[in-house]
């Protein structure tokens, strides 16, 4: 029998910033270093427990958290693989992901490899079952604000639409961008003629299938 202390584990901490917009990120202090400096400091405090902080930058820069196809949290998912990270520390959680499905997945993803994730602000780690019922909660309230942002916008086009606004893209065939107005679209008069060639076709014929052969038979194409 020894009683040598325990010898303490020693985890390389993965610090992973994101920042959805690109604004600001010429600037000498932006987000990301905000980010990671406090991560940092974390780590720091966490030194007499065998933390380090990686050397590896993970850092994207413009990438929204709605998904993961981020090239530094592709980067850091494979330096998991390859067995260089332990820990993964994040200053949000919602920094590492915005997608309840997401974050479900990388936190099983991180339990495979025996990761330890960490929200540094939050005050919680996936190494009590407590922490990782708070952080599926706060992942809950994350996607309901993604999803409520994404209705609003929603509304805010269509309302846009009904009120004969213009949104972008090709104009539908038959309509043409109004040279006096940029977000309305009018009646195109070069291909008016074909556009009510068309319906009087279908009318007759309750065939789109007929319509398209009968029409491509006159060698008639489109702009596009």
């Amino acid at each position: 029998m020894t009683n040598e202390p325990e010898k303490k584990k020693h985890l390389v901490c993965a610090i992973y910033t994101r920042k959805s917009s690109s604004e600001g990120l010429d600037q000498d202090f932006t987000s990301l270093d905000n980010q990671r400096e406090s991560a940092e400091n974390y780590i720091k405090s966490q030194k007499s427990e065998g933390w380090t902080a990686s050397s590896e930058l993970y850092d994207d820069g413009g990438f929204t958290g709605a998904n993961v196809e981020r090239p530094a949290l592709q980067k850091l998912l494979t330096h998991i693989k390859e067995g260089k990270i332990n820990c993964v520390v994040v200053y949000k959680v919602d920094r590492l992901s915005r997608s309840l499905l997401d974050f479900s997945q990388l936190l099983e993803f991180f339990d495979k490899h025996n990761v330890t994730f960490v929200s540094i602000t939050q005050h919680f780690n996936t190494n009590t079952s407590m922490g990782r019922l708070t952080l599926n909660i706060l992942l809950s309230f994350a996607q309901f604000e993604r999803e409520i942002i994404s209705e609003r916008t929603k509304d805010k086009l269509s309302a846009a639409r009904k009120r004969g606004q213009w949104l972008g893209g090709h104009p539908p065939f038959g309509y043409m961008r109004d040279p006096k107005e940029t977000r309305k679209i009018i009646i195109n008069p070069d291909e008016v003629d074909m556009v009510r060639k068309i319906y009087s076709l279908y009318l007759e014929r309750n065939s789109a299938l007929d319509v398209v052969q009968e029409i491509n038979a006159t060698g008639y194409r489109t702009p596009s």
